[in-house]
């Protein structure tokens, strides 16, 4: 199996985030949402096993786009293969529990691509919430296990199908089966994503032809011919229709027509306008390495309506956004996930004895210079500090997740792994400057004795003992 198709399986919360455990419970009936004003991506980032985590995004006209928690994860799988890509946000017809499942893979995370795909993990990744920003801590739900011979579970999404009561949960499994081994769609129904029905095959493509990354989307009356509309990665950007989610489906065509299929993009993810009848399907540039770009139409079950944007018509912020769904928020929803993770100014830090310097990073070292170019190399959001309470943590703009962390005593830009050692080392307590009150001095959090300073324009953690070393210490924080 080459090496690309492989690529299109591609995805400990946040210390401040409360945990909760919930009784399952079976959903309530559909109720009338309050209007929708705004949306939230979950989605991750790439490859490594800090970036294959549950990063989430916002935006109030669908195309902008803002990262949450400025740029850095918000939930961590801690069980598992310890990594998750592929989420899916779930919303329960009341309205009143969310849930994310997501494929359980961490690539190069002890786990290379062969065996992900040949004896990788049969489980899903799964949280919970009353609203969305208080999730429950990670479990496991086994879907795979009782395929035979079943290798591993991709890519899971789930709808709320009427005619039955519960959710339709689906995903691509790879299993010998008449004669060919290749990833299929199964399906199974829960009422709570603890525990599911015997899975099915729910879509198979003729002879080897693989499919994954199937994602259905609900269409209201009179837009188009089906009530739902599903896409596809089968080697093209496959959409079918049909009025029934475990009914006959009928293939309308696909995206080749616009230049786009399995070969560039991959990880369909649908999203309908709040205030007017048009779609937007992003679609992961996985060949490319971009993330996901938006393609617009009036009709999902219309290939021919699909169109690209103009450029510069949309933004999707500053990290990668990999194959993730999107939840329309209503305005109380809304309202608790940015009150929960506000935007933080972007500020320089400027050194005191040397003025025209600006701290900055350089090939992932952290030095003084003046003249910072490009400029997002010397900005910064000061941001809650990963350990202990009234403290900072440095992170990159250009770098979401990444951190100002001392390691040896001198200063490294890195991404944040999600260990005690790196939380301590990547804190400080932000204090009067010790050279001038008015400016200010970084303490260190996890050897308080010692105080970030530049020395020889490099930044460094030392003891401060004389003038020369307070007034190293010594920055101002401005914007």
């Amino acid at each position: 199996m080459s090496r690309v198709l492989a690529r299109l399986c591609a995805v400990a919360v946040a210390a401040s985030l409360l945990f909760t455990t919930w009784s399952a419970a079976t959903p309530k009936e559909a109720a009338a949402l309050d209007p929708t004003v705004g949306y939230l991506m979950a989605h991750f980032t790439g490859e490594s096993s800090t970036d294959q985590q549950i990063y989430l995004a916002h935006s109030t006209d669908g195309l902008r786009w803002t990262d949450l928690n400025d740029g850095g994860l918000v939930l961590r799988s801690t069980v598992g293969t310890r990594g998750v890509r592929d989420p899916a946000l779930v919303r329960s017809p009341a309205g009143d529990r969310y849930w994310i499942i997501a494929t359980d893979l961490c690539i190069g995370c002890g786990q290379d691509w062969s065996t992900a795909i040949n004896n990788g993990s049969r489980n899903l990744v799964v949280w919970e919430s009353t609203d969305l920003v208080n999730w429950s801590a990670p479990w496991l739900l086994n879907v795979a296990g009782a395929i035979p011979d079943g290798r591993n579970a991709w890519a899971p999404e789930a709808i709320w199908n009427p005619a039955t009561g519960d959710y339709v949960l689906y995903w691509a499994t790879n299993v010998p089966l008449n004669g060919a081994t290749k990833h299929r769609i199964y399906s199974a129904r829960t009422a709570n994503f603890r525990s599911v029905t015997t899975p099915q095959v729910y879509i198979n493509r003729p002879g080897n032809q693989e499919i994954i990354d199937t994602q259905i989307v609900e269409v209201p009356a009179g837009v188009g011919a089906y009530r739902y509309v599903r896409a596809s990665r089968d080697g093209q950007i496959a959409i079918e229709g049909s009025n029934s989610i475990l009914g006959t489906w009928t293939t309308l065509g696909n995206l080749s027509g616009i230049g786009l299929t399995g070969a560039q993009v991959e990880g369909p993810m649908w999203m309908k306008m709040n205030t007017r009848n048009e779609w937007v399907l992003y679609l992961d540039q996985y060949s490319s390495g971009r993330g996901y770009l938006p393609v617009l139409t009036t009709d999902p079950s219309n290939p021919g309506s699909y169109r690209l944007p103009a450029s510069g018509s949309y933004g999707m912020g500053g990290t990668k956004k990999r194959h993730g769904s999107i939840l329309n928020l209503t305005a109380a929803e809304q309202n608790r996930v940015l009150a929960r993770w506000p935007a933080t100014a972007i500020s320089r830090i400027q050194s005191y004895n040397f003025q025209d310097r600006y701290v900055r990073h350089y090939d992932y070292d952290i030095r003084i210079d003046p003249n910072v170019s490009p400029a997002q190399d010397g900005q910064w959001r000061l941001v809650p500090g990963l350990v202990g309470s009234g403290t900072v943590a440095i992170q990159s703009v250009n770098y979401p997740g990444y951190y100002l962390r001392h390691y040896g005593f001198d200063f490294r830009l890195e991404a944040n792994d999600g260990t005690a050692t790196f939380a301590a080392d990547a804190t400080f307590r932000q204090v009067a400057g010790l050279a001038n009150s008015s400016w200010t001095s970084f303490q260190s959090y996890s050897h308080p004795d010692r105080y970030l300073r530049h020395y020889a324009y490099l930044l460094r953690l030392d003891p401060v003992t004389d003038a020369q070393s307070r007034a190293d210490a010594t920055f101002r924080v401005t914007s």
